[in-house]
């Protein structure tokens, strides 16, 4: 598939079966995502569950991209599990989206997110929604920074050792309204009862 997308010197590319073991390495080398979100470190098949996992029958998608972000070295430094089309047409996902701690604070995970959202866009995404656990406030300030707004919370979301609540966010990219999102993706609605 080649490149997907650049951000300066780091190169986006899908990662093959092939590459599970240098993407536990990279988790295990920087723990800070999984203590923030399962309370606990990466496991040790941490990477093969990530690579493997499947959103359920009832959330149909169109494409799974599972992006490892490399240097100018080729050295892993990020990784972003990424749908589309995910229960409507137009709408991506963001299932992790993961920038090594040595690059934290440098503004390289606002570059790296900008060269996603774009790829995203030009690829037929017009809103991009995710998850990001309550508390986790790093995170919270950063998707709110990238332009993410709430639709709704995912209470009791058991993570490793954790039950998290979870805030669905969502951005719209081709100047779509959260009304129209929502209307297209009902589980999001603030007042769903979906899971």
């Amino acid at each position: 598939m080649g490149v997907l997308f650049t951000a300066g010197p780091i190169r986006a590319t899908v990662l093959g079966a092939a590459e599970v073991p240098a993407l536990q390495a990279f988790f295990e080398a920087n723990p800070a995502y999984s203590i923030a979100v399962n309370g606990l470190p990466p496991h040790a098949d941490e990477a093969r569950e990530e690579f493997d996992d499947l959103p359920p029958a009832n959330m149909p998608y169109s494409g799974r991209f599972q992006i490892g972000l490399r240097n100018e070295a080729g050295e892993l430094v990020g990784f972003a599990g990424v749908l589309s089309d995910l229960l409507a047409a137009q709408v991506w996902h963001i299932g992790i989206f993961m920038v090594a701690t040595a690059l934290h604070g440098t503004g390289a995970a606002q570059s790296i997110y900008q060269a996603l959202e774009a790829w995203a866009a030009s690829s037929g995404a017009q809103w991009i929604r995710l998850g990001v656990v309550e508390g986790n406030t790093r995170a919270e300030h950063f998707w709110h920074r990238c332009g993410y707004r709430e639709v709704r919370k995912r209470a009791g979301v058991v993570m490793g050792s954790r039950t998290n609540t979870v805030r669905v966010l969502v951005k719209p990219l081709a100047g779509g309204t959260l009304p129209e999102y929502l209307s297209r993706v009902a589980r999001d609605n603030p007042d769903s009862a979906l899971p």
